[in-house]
């Protein structure tokens, strides 16, 4: 059973039941993902008012945050390459929510930073294990939509957090402790991945065609009794041949063959991480330092956060729509447009609009990034690929919460937003001039 074969019969798949499982067990272990993730940013104006601790400390323990990310990115797509997609989703789940419980028993600056940094490492594992299955185990024409709908559900976890934090961290010096108790809740997810079928593309590439051949005539199986739709899915061209149960080093990212695309995701993924986090885990803290209360700066952020999942919502129906190259570079365009203009902003009202814009256009980048990085690499590299891009770009955001907190001390709080759209713009830029088309190409056309 060739590689071509068992993925046209996945491709021609209309969704089934174990399509619909995974939907939901990722959009439960994404709700508790970005939730975590965003812990501490909500976090962060009650640690500073129970410590006396200043904006710096703030980011010497996003920085540790974002340190874990890389090892956990690059760890986790190795292992997912090397044990299956499902075995190391489990063990990255596993880990973030165990440490995020942690995080709410840390007693000093430094210990809050040493459980946050293991926290990223399950954080950003679970990402880039999720991504690389949704691409491999949805049909080539949906996999981008259906990212955009686990994203959406994922995604609601910011806002609920945001609330969850207005209404505990104003309540007491331990209030913030609850945050992370709260992100921790992400074990449940666990019951469910235990549902979800490994990833027969895979299966395939470690030389266990028996396996992967069952879980296709299970699918099949399953669609038996609806006709399935008409493919106008490209005809697949393995242009490499198979190397069954090969250990792909590291260095094959960086073969003649796919160093293009793995440094142009480099450089994407380097400057959304600034961008993003930039906006993102700084407006509370911003916000309060300049001149508003931590009140009003939680109620802003988490007014703004219900915006989180209409981002993606939007998302799940243009990045189908849309090749996701022109796609990926209109929204950066916007997203440092809006950007400038809430940075311009000194009136509620208008920090509320452009807030409200940033995040949907935010969002609507995340689920096509999420799609577009694991479609640009083969299966035999596809998570580490993934995990590689994805990790230097969070490593890259070790420094990132440094150069906020200088220009904010140096040139004031409009230069912060001068910094997040310039880091925009170059992720339009890159795509633009170098990205590869993808939009509803079978994976194996694409290598």
């Amino acid at each position: 059973m060739s590689s071509s074969s068992i993925s046209e019969r996945m491709d021609r798949l209309p969704i089934t039941r174990p399509h619909r499982i995974a939907v939901f067990a990722l959009a439960f272990a994404y709700f508790f993902e970005f939730a975590d993730l965003n812990t501490f940013a909500f976090a962060a104006p009650g640690v500073m008012k129970a410590w006396h601790i200043a904006v710096s400390s703030v980011a010497f323990i996003t920085s540790a945050s974002f340190g874990g990310m890389f090892i956990g990115a690059v760890c986790a797509g190795w292992l997912a390459d090397a044990i299956g997609r499902k075995r190391a989703l489990v063990l990255t789940i596993l880990c973030y929510a165990t440490f995020s419980l942690l995080n709410a028993a840390s007693w000093s600056v430094l210990s809050l930073a040493a459980f946050r940094f293991l926290t990223g490492v399950g954080l950003s594992g679970m990402t880039v294990t999720a991504n690389t299955y949704v691409s491999e185990f949805f049909p080539a024409k949906v996999r981008g939509k259906y990212m955009g709908r686990i994203m959406t559900v994922g995604l609601v976890g910011i806002p609920a957090t945001a609330w969850f934090a207005r209404t505990f961290v104003p309540m007491a010096s331990w209030g913030w402790r609850a945050v992370f108790v709260w992100g921790s809740l992400g074990l449940i997810a666990l019951a469910f991945v235990a549902r979800m079928k490994e990833s027969p593309r895979w299966l395939l590439r470690r030389n266990r065609e028996a396996q992967a051949l069952r879980i296709v005539e299970e699918l099949e199986a399953l669609a038996a009794a609806r006709p399935a739709p008409a493919s106008d899915v490209a005809p697949h061209v393995h242009r490499e041949p198979i190397d069954y149960g090969r250990r792909v080093p590291l260095g094959r990212l960086f073969e003649p063959t796919e160093r293009k695309r793995t440094f142009v995701l480099l450089l994407v993924w380097i400057f959304q991480t600034l961008g993003f986090y930039g906006f993102v885990a700084w407006v509370p803290t911003l916000l309060v330092k300049h001149g508003f209360s931590v009140v009003h700066s939680l109620t802003y952020a988490s007014l703004i956060a219900v915006c989180n999942p209409l981002g993606a919502i939007l998302a799940s129906y243009l990045v189908e729509r849309f090749e996701r190259r022109w796609f990926i570079t209109v929204d950066g365009i916007l997203i440092a447009i809006f950007g400038l203009a809430f940075g311009l902003s000194f009136q509620p009202q208008a920090i509320l609009v452009f807030g409200a814009l940033v995040m949907l256009s935010i969002q609507a980048m995340a689920v096509a990034l999420y799609t577009y990085t694991p479609e640009m690499f083969p299966t035999d590299v596809r998570s580490t690929g993934m995990g590689l891009t994805y990790g230097v770009g969070r490593l890259a955001n070790v420094v990132g919460p440094f150069v906020v907190s200088a220009l904010f001390d140096t040139y004031g709080y409009g230069s912060v937003f001068v910094y997040i759209a310039v880091c925009w713009l170059a992720v339009s830029a890159v795509v633009s001039v170098f990205g590869t088309s993808t939009t509803g190409r079978s994976l194996e056309a694409l290598h």
